[in-house]
């Protein structure tokens, strides 16, 4: 990957030897390990292991949770917030895990679209919960810094499953719950 990063900095008219991007090949690698690293991990496995039976039938909301994520189609930063919901029936997990889940699947390359519907997928999948929502809130580099260069702009996605998709009071409490002040 070195000699490619090499390659890829002489196509851009620069000097691979000269002294600031002499370590750079090095410096790019193990940033896109890092920021690749969620292919590594299996997101049912984070989730098993840390489910308890819990006589609990109310939402369950971890929200702000931070996303950093690479745009599949230009490697570019996406990056914001994502808010998790479920309503459990008889089983809960560690919260620290939906909040780990968010992360793996951050850790790929990314369309906001499919991450949002693969957290969504595997909380109702592992939990088999009475329904799951999921939206993420993210600034898009790939639109700020280039193309139709809109600084200010906001991507919103949602997935709703079960009770968050049938009953609109439910959608509407978490809506509420994640607005902002």
């Amino acid at each position: 990957m070195e000699k490619i990063i090499q390659d890829l900095l002489s196509a851009l008219g620069e000097d691979p030897s000269r002294e600031g991007l002499l370590k750079t090949p090095s410096r790019v690698v193990k940033s896109l390990q890092f920021l690749t690293s969620g292919y590594q991990m299996d997101p049912c496995e984070v989730i098993n292991g840390a489910e308890f039976t819990e006589n609990y039938n109310e939402m369950i909301l971890v929200k702000d949770i931070e996303v950093y994520s690479l745009c599949e189609h230009h490697l570019l930063p996406f990056f914001g917030k994502c808010h998790v919901a479920y309503i459990p029936d008889k089983k809960i997990v560690g919260l620290s895990k939906i909040a780990r889940l968010v992360e793996i699947f951050a850790r790929r390359l990314q369309v906001q679209e499919r991450m949002t519907t693969q957290i969504a997928q595997v909380i109702s999948k592992n939990l088999q919960p009475l329904g799951v929502a999921v939206v993420i809130e993210a600034a898009h580099l790939c639109m700020q810094m280039r193309g139709v260069q809109k600084q200010n702009s906001v991507t919103v996605t949602s997935e709703m499953l079960g009770i968050f998709r049938d009953q609109p009071a439910t959608r509407s409490e978490f809506l509420q719950l994640i607005r902002k002040n």
